[in-house]
């Protein structure tokens, strides 16, 4: 497998001016984190071209680790998600589409697993002062999408590619335009070291692993895999 890094945030949604997780996406563009060269992708926040734009994104840059960056208001500190639903309800996209009760993928598994290793991260986050925590609820809009998507597109890699989402409180401007005194915050630099550090923390546990000879197909159709004890959403 190709040793890239892929970091990807989403553009401002409806009235927000400017969405952290595109800044700190955009700050590592060509960086070089534990020694893997960094790419940097910005996704438009529009639910019907997510997974081409994950699927272009995989054939260009090969990466073994995917971390996928997305705002969500009101949360207290960076959320390293678990699980990524088979759902889509939310009011509107950035081109006012809305999907109520809907499905990511037709046929998919209700739910796909985060293939990080969660606990090691929290703990280096801990241990850098990174406030941050394990997620067991991604939402159902775009940055839940975005994670069961791009894990559905790299299943079949061998070894698959570590692909993860950190969900991003406001940052302070934000918090005091929506109401600074129920909505946190957290300083873009301090959210910039939690990727940093989580990538720190990813790349050697990745090094430790036996390496595998074979070549993953990334960006290809994935087959209708399920994981065992989840079942089938009804077609």
């Amino acid at each position: 497998m190709a040793r890239h890094i892929l970091i990807a945030g989403f553009e401002p949604h409806t009235g927000d001016k400017v969405n952290p997780s595109e800044m700190v996406a955009r700050s590592f563009e060509g960086a070089l984190l534990a020694g893997r060269p960094v790419a940097s992708r910005v996704i438009p926040v529009e639910t019907r071209n997510v997974r081409e734009r994950f699927e272009q994104a995989l054939q260009l840059d090969q990466p073994e680790i995917v971390i996928l960056l997305s705002q969500f208001g009101g949360r207290t500190a960076l959320s390293l998600e678990r699980v990524a639903v088979n759902v889509l309800d939310f009011e509107s996209d950035n081109v006012g589409v809305a999907r109520k009760g809907d499905v990511v993928a037709r046929g998919g598994p209700e739910a796909r697993i985060s293939n990080l290793p969660l606990e090691k991260i929290v703990e280096a986050w801990s241990a850098a002062g990174v406030p941050g925590y394990i997620s067991n609820s991604a939402g159902t809009f775009i940055g839940n999408q975005a994670l069961y998507e791009m894990l559905a597109l790299t299943e079949h890699g061998v070894p698959p590619a570590l692909v993860g989402l950190v969900h991003m409180p406001y940052l302070p401007a934000q918090a005091i335009a929506a109401g600074s005194e129920s909505n946190p915050s957290m300083s873009f630099d301090l959210m910039k070291k939690g990727i940093e550090v989580l990538v720190e923390t990813v790349v050697p546990w990745i090094d430790q692993r036996t390496p595998s000879a074979s070549t993953p197909r990334l960006g290809t159709k994935p087959s209708a895999w399920i994981p065992r004890g989840v079942k089938e959403v009804e077609r």
